[in-house]
């Protein structure tokens, strides 16, 4: 009988005690930014009720939704006729549930059903995974970690400009210098079917618009005329597509273009209302670039819609986005309740700052200090000095394994392990311990006290 290769699914990634104290430094600079705004951690279910997810992305992404079969005879309720109808009728029989889409969605679901005891307005922040039937390939994964910070209860535009400074400070402290945050607001997208003649097609306009880095304009007008836009409306669409210029200037060109369009003009203040909030908290480079091609293809932002692109990468797709959305919680039953947020994609983060070289070295060392190992009697008085050092705050271990030296020596060298401390019967007897610099080679004899302050130092 042949052995089956073992193997992950696709989009999939396992990740190494090296890759995990990357990730870690990813993670811990972008808590800190979310804490240090004033954000409260948030934990929610892998697993939602498929009522809960379906319809919120639109109907691309209700497909990539991961649907959980039901518990026990998950086909008794089924017939031929169900199949003959299509998945949707099936699913609809052999599954209720569903693995999360996104954070923001469950969340929504929080707010309503925790509404009395919420204080608004509400900045939440989350940390978890989740999953995408999407096709893999590089920067894009089935399975991967967003990172978001939500704030409802409010309409104050000063949330969008706090939501670009929290981005501009966790990638500068991650050190991903080249990199535009694309900003734009699904008003002015309304705004635009209206003015080339296709007004309450905004919902299609923003599908197709959100697909144009990845299949190029001339298929996203293919997609347009499919969906019912005219030649004539293409034709007006082109100038606003091919605007250039700084944002004010693109700005005062959009006051002028959607002249007779009242939604399109308050998504054009709603922007200069944020951009000014941003100069006001002295932001000298924000990075922001203002894109009126910029969709976010998900169907419950209403407003400032933003996206962030690494600039000088082979990673396609976002680092992190978001937007406002003005009724979330009204299909959970609790209207009139406003919010923004964004979310960072870990992973691609990751990937761009594996490319770039931007992870520091020394976030690798997790033990400060190993104890060899040289006999039981050693070992049994290395564990008070393995206490003392650990209540000192010194992170350390003990090689469990009395073996030879030079192996104990080549696993702290694998490890990158600074200091290795030597308690043998000598050393003992003395209370002074070999303490040996792995970098420089060098080692001392001294008392524990003395390696505990140089070690905390």
């Amino acid at each position: 009988m042949s052995k089956e290769k073992t193997s992950i699914p696709k989009g999939t990634r396992d990740f190494g005690p090296e890759k995990m104290a990357q990730r870690n430094y990813i993670f811990d600079a972008i808590r800190q930014t979310f804490e240090k705004f004033g954000f409260l951690p948030l934990e929610t279910p892998a697993m939602e009720n498929l009522s809960v997810l379906t319809g919120k992305y639109g109907d691309e992404g209700d497909k990539l939704l991961y649907k959980i079969l039901n518990s026990g005879d998950f086909l008794s309720k089924t017939s031929l006729e169900d199949l003959r109808k299509g998945y949707k009728q099936v699913v609809a029989k052999v599954a209720n549930k569903g693995l999360r889409y996104d954070l923001t969605v469950p969340f929504a679901r929080y707010v309503v059903m925790n509404r009395h005891e919420i204080t608004f307005p509400f900045k939440r922040y989350q940390i978890q995974p989740v999953w995408r039937a999407d096709r893999p390939q590089k920067g894009r994964y089935r399975e991967f970690y967003q990172c978001d910070a939500d704030v409802v209860g409010t309409d104050s535009l000063i949330c969008e400009a706090e939501n670009i400074l929290m981005i501009n400070e966790v990638f500068s402290s991650l050190g991903i210098e080249s990199f535009i945050i694309k900003l734009s607001n699904r008003k002015i997208l309304a705004g635009i079917t209206e003015v080339i003649g296709a007004p309450g097609k905004e919902t299609e306009f923003a599908v197709s618009i959100d697909k144009l880095d990845k299949i190029g304009r001339e298929r996203v007008f293919e997609e347009l005329t499919t969906a019912g836009f005219t030649a004539d409306s293409l034709i007006k669409l082109l100038p606003i597509m091919d605007m250039k210029g700084t944002n004010n200037e693109k700005l005062e060109l959009l006051r002028k273009m959607l002249s007779g369009s009242e939604v399109g003009l308050q998504g054009v203040e709603e922007l200069e209302e944020i951009f000014g909030y941003i100069s006001n908290f002295g932001l000298k480079d924000d990075h922001t670039k203002l894109d009126v091609t910029l969709a976010r293809g998900l169907n419950y932002y209403t407003g400032s819609i933003f996206e962030v692109i690494a600039l000088n990468s082979g990673i396609r797709g976002s680092l992190s986005g978001g937007g406002r959305y003005d009724n979330l919680t009204g299909v959970f039953g609790m209207d009139g309740m406003s919010g923004v947020g964004f979310s960072f994609g870990v992973d691609r983060i990751y990937d761009v700052m594996e490319e770039i070289n931007a992870f520091p070295e020394e976030n690798l060392v997790s033990t400060q200090v190993m104890i060899v190992n040289f006999d039981a009697a050693s070992a049994a008085h290395s564990l008070g000095i393995l206490t003392r050092l650990r209540q000192a705050g010194i992170s350390s271990e003990i090689y469990p394994d009395a073996v030879k030296v030079k192996k104990q020596m080549s696993y702290a060298n694998k490890k990158n392990i600074p200091y290795v401390l030597m308690a043998g019967s000598q050393e003992i007897d003395e209370e002074k311990y070999g303490l040996k610099d792995m970098t420089t080679g060098e080692q001392t004899r001294t008392s524990i006290e003395d390696i505990i302050e140089l070690l905390k130092g």
